[in-house]
């Protein structure tokens, strides 16, 4: 499996491609990583050094992987967070090449615009970017609950709100793609005060996986969960064996981190919740 993955990349921590590539990399899949910014670390910190790439040398690296003839055995893209217009422009130029090199390809956008608890912290115009111009060729798409709800106007505070909402925002994505939609951080009037919710719906089908709520808030674990679901959703072909493999893997990647009292999640420590999850959670239709 090759993967083409344009994010983020930090030096110290785990966000964007840092977050995403060695999951990928365990699993077994080859990545062709792109970054979008390299910073020394990611910005919740408040401070951070590093430089911010141009739309165009994004471009350049992937019409250069495109001259090694390599695009046609790349069977999936996967973007994250994009720092302005240019670089979403560059994100789907590369879609653009993948698909027409191999129209088998699929594309997964998490479509990073904010949380519940920080708000809206992408730039004036990255939303109605996703909105108008990203989702519309993407097959897979990742948000949080936040990110869906702003995306489509609609709340989630139902299961039956959150799939409405769901499927209002399928209906924008590539026609003639999967549509497939995971929602992440989803809580609900019916969802445990103990527990957090995540749903999948493709093909008209609705599954919600729950797990317990784990006492830690970090940055870049919605990064390992897009690129964890992308790979299982390829392997396997089914959005409910993904969202099932997906979320084991993130709730055992989170309580090793919530153990070790960590600010920065412990994608190494824990690496073999990618491979073999400790617990294995199972989706149910609802």
């Amino acid at each position: 499996m090759n993967i083409l993955s344009i994010q983020s990349w930090v030096s110290y921590g785990h966000v964007g491609n840092a977050s995403a590539v060695f999951p990928l990399q365990r699993l077994g899949a080859n990545v062709w990583s792109i970054h979008t910014v390299q910073f020394s670390n990611h910005t919740g910190y408040g401070h951070w050094t590093g430089q911010v790439y141009s739309g165009q040398s994004v471009r350049d690296l992937v019409d250069g992987i495109a001259a090694r003839d390599a695009l046609r055995s790349c069977d999936a893209v996967l973007s994250g967070y994009m720092g302005d217009a240019e670089i979403g422009e560059a994100i789907l130029h590369a879609v653009d090449q993948v698909r027409a090199a191999n129209p088998t390809a699929v594309y997964c956008c998490d479509p990073v615009i904010g949380d519940t608890d920080t708000g809206v912290y992408v730039r004036p115009g990255i939303e109605a970017f996703m909105r108008d111009r990203t989702l519309p060729q993407a097959d897979i798409a990742t948000p949080n609950r936040f990110e869906l709800e702003r995306l489509t106007g609609l709340p989630c505070a139902t299961i039956e709100d959150a799939k409405t909402a769901v499927t209002a925002l399928a209906a924008t994505m590539r026609p003639g793609g999967p549509r497939c939609v995971l929602l992440t951080s989803l809580e609900t009037a019916t969802t445990p005060g103990d527990h957090i919710d995540m749903m999948v719906a493709e093909g008209g089908a609705f599954h919600i996986l729950r797990t317990p709520r784990l006492p830690v808030s970090v940055n870049g674990a919605g990064d390992a969960i897009a690129a964890l679901f992308l790979f299982h959703r390829l392997n396997t072909g089914s959005a409910v064996q993904a969202l099932e493999a997906a979320g084991s893997s993130i709730h055992g990647l989170l309580r090793r981190t919530a153990e070790a009292g960590s600010r920065e999640i412990q994608l190494i420590a824990a690496q073999d919740e990618f491979v073999a999850p400790t617990t294995r959670f199972h989706a149910l239709p609802v």
